[in-house]
């Protein structure tokens, strides 16, 4: 899927577009280029599906990074569309700035070419989960927004991405829903029930064994009889997840906040992403073992 994906380079300086979309187009990418933020726009209003992910750069003319990220993330069209942000230089003051934006990826500038196809790379692949999200969701069964109460228990990774796409149709955005809710029932299985751990699963993914990994361990003798609850609860102006895996819990609150550390990660963005696109709110309890996310409503007529 990745080498598929189309990015829209966003970049002021003709060189390193030139030198972007030779190293992107060599590694299988789709390319389109734009001079700076308010021909970016033009673009993306024009054609708001046709970008998988967006490589921007922070400081242009007439319309810098933020400024169209700011755009970007205000119309709903662009809600969860990858944006990279590329700068010469990054302080933690611009990454929690870019991150607050909307840009979950960052790439510092001068970056080698494996690291910049790293990061596009797991851009394009995040999008393309994506995509298949919102498939499955457009696929539901809309009855479920008469739902007004129940009990799910899943046990592998792929029942939580098929149950969190039948869930997401109760809720008024079905499809920016799906990406939070996918991320905390996928972290239930991964990270509570498994116990795979943050940097367990840096070294896994850069390996290129997170799968294996996650099934060696579905195995386990320890593993085989956990389960993952899911009760769903439809109130007056909100709906109310709650999610209970059955493993030690985590230090939720590294990830609850904005880390710029981790803005260079391959992974963990998820649970930032779910508060900021997904939810109203999230609440952790205990240890982390148990999660409420809610979903507020519209009052009713």
């Amino acid at each position: 899927m990745a080498e598929q994906a189309r990015v829209l380079i966003v970049d002021d300086n003709e060189a390193d577009r030139a030198l972007l979309e030779a190293h992107l187009s060599r590694d299988g990418f789709e390319t389109e280029a734009a001079a700076d933020g308010v021909e970016g726009w033009a673009m993306l209003d024009a054609h708001p599906d046709r970008y998988d992910l967006v490589l921007l750069d922070r400081t242009m003319p007439r319309m810098d990074g933020l400024e169209l990220l700011a755009r970007m993330k205000s119309d709903h069209r662009f809600l969860i569309l990858p944006v990279i942000f590329q700068s010469a230089l990054v302080s933690r003051e611009e990454v929690i700035e870019g991150i607050r934006a909307g840009a979950y990826y960052y790439l510092t500038k001068p970056y080698d070419t494996e690291m910049l196809l790293s990061v596009v790379r797991t851009a394009a692949t995040d999008r393309a989960a994506a995509r298949e999200l919102q498939h499955r969701v457009k696929r539901g069964m809309q009855v479920l927004q008469l739902l007004e109460e129940a009990h799910f228990t899943y046990r592998t990774i792929e029942e939580a991405r098929g149950l969190a796409a039948v869930l997401a149709t109760a809720c008024p955005d079905a499809e920016a829903t799906v990406i939070g809710l996918t991320e905390l029932l996928v972290n239930a299985v991964e990270h509570g029930n498994l116990g795979i751990t943050y940097d367990d699963k840096s070294a896994l993914l850069a390996e290129g064994a997170w799968a294996q990994e996650v099934a060696r361990r579905l195995e386990l003798p320890e593993n085989r009889g956990k389960r993952v609850d899911v009760e769903f609860c439809r109130g007056d102006n909100e709906l109310r997840f709650t999610i209970r895996d059955r493993g030690n819990g985590f230090e939720w609150t590294r990830y609850f906040e904005i880390d710029p550390r981790r803005a260079f990660d391959r992974h963990g963005r998820g649970i930032i992403m779910a508060r900021h696109v997904s939810f109203s709110s999230i609440e952790y309890r205990g240890t982390g073992s148990e999660v409420v996310a809610t979903v507020r409503c519209g009052a009713p007529a």
